[in-house]
């Protein structure tokens, strides 16, 4: 099984930095180990292990060499491989970069799903009954789910189909959720599993500061998180 790690973003929206954001430090105990700093896409790549990956691919910008040379020092139970998106064009296109590499399993696409308290920042997924998603709303002001997807996974047939349809309308969808809503739109069918217990956009400084408090279990002072 692969897994993909879209780190292509230049995040902005935490600049200024000296290190690609997916480098960010967090503290972290592992393995009973004695606590030390760990990047933030550690954690990523310890679930996508832990899901049953046994080869991840970073998807990573031209000049993010930083990534390359922190995880090839780095142990891990899962052979790490690169593609590169030479220009930022989306997470979309971002993603397609690893399907020449990608031979995912025969199931059915899924989304796991997180609770947000403001899910119009994000793509609230919205589910019948059954958890067959009905329609993803991309950072939409009106969103009625507070449920928002952190991680999919997909058979390599239909990270094909996503793809070819892509391409067919123009390579215009920068978001997955409104690619997805077109290939439901013509009879595709993906499935919500709200099995997260919580979400922390790290690309955000005050997300990033949320999640350093609940892994050290201190809260962070208002004046430090840039509070009036």
């Amino acid at each position: 099984m692969w897994g993909i790690i879209p780190a292509a973003g230049k995040g902005s929206r935490i600049q200024p930095l000296a290190f690609s954001k997916e480098l960010l430090p967090l503290t972290g105990q592992r393995d009973g180990a004695p606590r030390r700093p760990c990047a933030v896409s550690d954690f990523l790549v310890e679930r996508l292990i832990a899901a049953g990956a046994q080869r991840i691919c970073f998807v990573i910008a031209p000049g993010k060499f930083d990534i390359f040379e922190y995880y090839a020092r780095s142990a891990n139970a899962a052979t790490i491989c690169y593609a590169v998106q030479p220009e930022p064009a989306g997470l979309c296109d971002a993603i397609f970069r690893a399907l020449p590499l990608a031979r995912l399993p025969n199931q059915r696409f899924s989304f796991l799903l997180f609770p947000v308290e403001d899910p119009r920042n994000f793509d609230s997924v919205e589910c019948d009954d059954s958890g067959r998603v009905s329609r993803i709303r991309v950072k939409d002001s009106n969103a009625v789910s507070s449920w928002i997807w952190g991680a999919f996974k997909l058979p390599a047939a239909t990270l094909r189909e996503l793809y070819d349809l892509w391409l067919e309308r123009g390579r215009a969808d920068e978001y997955i959720g409104t690619l997805v809503n077109a290939w439901l739109a013509r009879g595709g069918e993906a499935w919500g599993f709200p099995a997260g217990e919580a979400y922390y956009d790290v690309g955000t400084m005050e997300g990033y500061l949320d999640a350093i408090t609940v892994l050290t279990g201190h809260a962070i002072p208002r004046a430090q998180r840039g509070a009036a």
